[in-house]
């Protein structure tokens, strides 16, 4: 009598043995069944992005609803917000934070609109919304009728050569590429100490996840719903001193700013936006959940604690991966892979892949983990900090779960 143990074993023999008179398709399909083990939150979207653990939207303080965003306490809680955002990221005191209109998009529109034009420009971008700044640039700001703007760019999965950047020039770059997986190396190092252009970071995916190197950063931006699993619609701007100069020295000519993008007036800085007074009304739940996540971010230790659990996700997929043959990272190289958005190449064709995907919505696994629409056709898999470990484990054996239904379908 034939003796079966591992699984394996009998699907080998199912796809080997011409004894078996079923089609290879059909025994496949019905030797692999389904794990027993499901995340118990299927939330990978890479924003919104999960809440944090134990979140619950009644515990968040309510004294702020229904009162003016400029009352006492209105302006105390956007300070409250301010403050914690520098003390846990650890920006500078000479630095300034603003809480800003229209999530990290409005933030880094705001910089652009304001300070490019004053010196030529690098753009570097290697995914979409890097891409969108550029175009933003050349084409709504017309940068090229005043200064040069030289395009640093690669394809998706790919860092394109920032070295080649000039330090006299302003340097606009994405720091970690949600829809490519792909981020700048540690240090920045193609940042020169001795600049005398501005940098501009968005930073929206990396902000609380990766390190931050201040001394070389002017601007940066960054949006609530990324790495802390906030409320969306608001963004926040940082500033060096260096960006504050720019500011007030520099006034871009026959480019009418609106309202919610101003910064400065007659040449000063409107410095009340970086102490709570904002531009546009905010949403005080948006402001109070950001709250929540500040103090959440601070019980596990900072920016460190945040960054471990973003690099032990991203561990459990780098195992499965070396394990699996038929997916592989849209980011080959180690040193330039993203811990937060994860883009991950599938050994089918675009049709089998949305079907893959559907599949494990369908089955309550994984939410949203389908490939930008810009990116080549893959999966996009959220593992910032807010996202636990046992669920990007127990999501493996469903990824190839669904792999194996889909090829064999």
């Amino acid at each position: 009598m034939m003796r079966f143990a591992p699984t394996a074993n009998l699907v080998a023999f199912v796809r080997s043995s011409p004894a078996v008179r079923t089609s290879r398709a059909t025994a496949i399909r019905f030797l692999s069944a389904a794990p027993s083990v499901k995340p118990v939150n299927p939330e990978f979207s890479s924003g919104p992005c999960k809440k944090r653990p134990g979140y619950d939207v009644a515990t968040l303080d309510k004294q702020t609803l229904g009162r003016s965003h400029r009352s006492k306490i209105g302006k105390e809680r956007l300070a409250l917000a301010i403050d914690e955002t520098k003390r846990i990221l650890g920006v500078p005191d000479d630095y300034l934070v603003g809480i800003v209109p229209a999530s990290d998009t409005g933030a880094y529109e705001m910089a652009m609109w304001n300070m490019l034009g004053a010196r030529n420009i690098d753009i570097c971008h290697w995914e979409s919304f890097g891409k969108g700044w550029f175009a933003d640039a050349v084409s709504h700001l017309k940068l090229r009728d005043i200064v040069e703007v030289t395009e640093h760019t690669a394809d998706y999965g790919e860092l394109p050569d920032l070295t080649k950047t000039n330090p006299a020039n302003d340097i606009c770059f994405t720091f970690n590429g949600t829809t490519s997986g792909v981020r700048v190396r540690d240090g920045c190092d193609f940042i020169a100490d001795d600049r005398t252009g501005l940098t501009l970071c968005d930073a929206t995916s990396a902000c609380f996840a990766m390190d931050m190197p201040w001394d070389k950063l002017d601007v940066t931006t960054y949006s609530w719903q990324k790495v802390l699993g906030g409320e969306g619609a608001h963004g926040v701007l940082i500033l060096s001193p260096r960006a504050v100069k720019r500011l007030e020295s520099y006034t871009p000519e026959n480019r009418p700013l609106p309202k919610i993008f101003r910064l400065a007036k007659k040449g000063k800085l409107e410095a009340g936006i970086f102490k709570g007074a904002t531009i546009n009304t905010p949403s005080m739940l948006a402001v109070e959940d950001y709250i929540d996540a500040l103090q959440w971010a601070s019980s596990i230790g900072g920016v460190e604690g945040l960054k471990k659990l973003s690099l032990d996700n991203l561990a459990v997929l780098e195992k499965f991966v070396a394990e699996n043959e038929w997916i592989d990272f849209l980011a080959k190289d180690p040193s330039i892979r993203s811990s937060t958005s994860v883009c991950l190449t599938l050994d089918l064709t675009p049709e089998q892949i949305k079907a893959f995907v559907a599949k494990l919505e369908k089955e309550g696994v994984a939410f949203d983990i389908g490939g930008y629409r810009d990116a080549p056709p893959s999966i996009r898999i959220w593992c910032g900090s807010t996202i636990e470990k046992a669920d990007v484990e127990a999501l493996m054996p469903w990824l190839k779960w669904a792999y194996e239904e889909v090829k064999s379908a």
